[in-house]
């Protein structure tokens, strides 16, 4: 193999030949090092990024190798963070001039978890500003005049750009599944609760998830295996067996799955390029899959999820605010200043519906495996001015439910845009498994 195809290799085929001795990870860090070097001018994907300190990790974990000590199942496999993730030996900066040079003394869980697992640390990715929508430095790799969405951005387009296999992000309304839309990969935003966020910038508990980018299913499970460990650090984690995402998704489903089309209550802002999509991939399924309608109370969740997020923004950046609003952009600070204006009792309100709705979405996942609806409103906008509209991740990221987003379509000016598949709260192996059946069976 050319340094080239390896850098194009998925994690479960790099992980595989490192396991193997096929491939050394310096070999493969060097091929991902001169794919950055070719492409970051224009990508912009990484705050930080120094070669020397990645060659050093991917020559310790081959070092490790030939000694024959036990390898992890990332052991010396590439892995890019996202600038709001904590880590010790890098910069952690959180997309704001506000925490320029902050060097944090220990490791996010994730990061550790990551460590434990092999990977090899690459660097930061680019993150909005404060994970929130003001934009930072990157382009899409499909068409560097189009957004890669956001928060995550920089963790997207690393991995579409081919810098590296995989990538850790965050989602608090659409901040992983809307960037996999527009880079084309794959996306997965698990179940709240399911990874740690110790060591990971809050910006509202209800809502944070921690989520990954990858090339495959197969590889959204290697990582999702590592990632999700019990850490009584985060208040809602929960002490049960871990998931097996691995094991489960690359089983065959014992049954055709049955697919639910939901348009969500903001079916009027999907674009039209959007809505022709869907009906080609509904006539592509056939009796495999069925329009839902979710109804009532989920035409109010946007509302609802924006009360919990301004006011959760409001208390947690509030220190932040009071020492530099002017480094803030204007439609961060108005939001947290909208925060300020919340009732008590609007709050909790919003709060203490997130299990009605849940239990109302139940209902539906009583007839079907899991729901599909558009990752986005359609591909990526022009411009960098935004990051593109999150609605149609909004019920999703409210009821904490697994997201995957699976990228099976391309426009007509040739950009990406990607489907994304709900399973019910903490059945996450069996979306995986769905998600992997759904992208062989519309062929990508």
């Amino acid at each position: 193999m050319t340094s080239v195809d390896l850098a194009d290799l998925t994690a479960t085929e790099a992980a595989r030949a490192i396991h193997t001795g096929a491939l050394k990870s310096a070999e493969l860090v060097e091929a991902c090092l001169q794919r950055i070097a070719e492409r970051e001018d224009l990508v912009g994907a990484w705050t930080f990024l120094d070669p020397d300190h990645a060659r050093s990790q991917a020559h310790a974990a081959d070092a490790a190798a030939q000694a024959g000590r036990p390898k992890g199942p990332l052991h010396g496999t590439p892995v890019g963070i996202k600038d709001i993730i904590d880590t010790s030996d890098m910069p952690t900066e959180r997309g704001t001039p506000l925490h320029a040079g902050r060097r944090p003394r220990t490791d996010a869980t994730v990061v550790s978890l990551l460590r434990q697992a092999g990977a090899v640390i690459m660097g930061k990715t680019v993150t909005t500003e404060f994970a929130v929508y003001h934009p930072g430095k990157t382009t899409n790799p499909h068409n560097p005049e189009h957004t890669p969405g956001g928060s995550s951005s920089g963790s997207a387009a690393a991995v579409a750009a081919g810098m590296v296999p995989l990538t850790v992000g965050s989602q608090t309304n659409g901040s992983v599944i809307r960037p996999a839309s527009f880079c084309g990969v794959y996306g997965f935003k698990p179940s709240h609760g399911a990874i740690s966020r110790h060591g990971v910038l809050l910006l509202s508990r209800a809502l944070d998830h921690i989520g990954v980018f990858a090339r495959s299913v197969e590889d959204l499970a290697l990582i999702g295996d590592v990632l999700m460990a019990y850490d009584d650090r985060d208040p809602d984690m929960r002490p049960t067996a871990r998931p097996r995402l691995m094991d489960i998704a690359g089983e065959s489903p014992p049954v055709t799955p049955r697919i639910g089309f939901v348009e969500t209550p903001h079916w009027d802002r999907a674009e039209e390029e959007t809505k022709q999509a869907f009906a080609e991939l509904q006539e592509a399924l056939g009796d495999d899959v069925e329009s839902i309608d979710l109804g009532a109370p989920f035409d109010r969740v946007a509302d609802w999820l924006r009360i919990v997020m301004e006011a959760d923004l409001a208390k947690n950046l509030a220190e932040d605010h009071a020492r530099g609003a002017d480094c803030i952009s204007e439609k961060l600070r108005s939001m947290i200043e909208a925060g300020r204006t919340h009732l008590a009792l609007d709050y909790n309100r919003a709060i203490d519906w997130m299990p009605v709705a849940n239990a109302a979405l139940d209902k539906a996942f009583e007839w079907c495996d899991a729901l599909v609806t558009p990752a986005t409103t359609g591909p990526a906008p022009h411009g960098l001015a935004t990051t593109g509209d999150p609605i149609f991740c909004t019920i999703w990221s409210y009821l904490g439910v697994p997201a995957v987003t699976v990228p099976i379509f391309a426009a007509e000016n040739g950009l990406p845009f990607g489907a994304q598949l709900i399973g019910p709260r903490g059945d996450d192996a069996r979306l995986l498994r769905t998600a992997r059946w759904f992208a062989e069976r519309v062929g990508r």
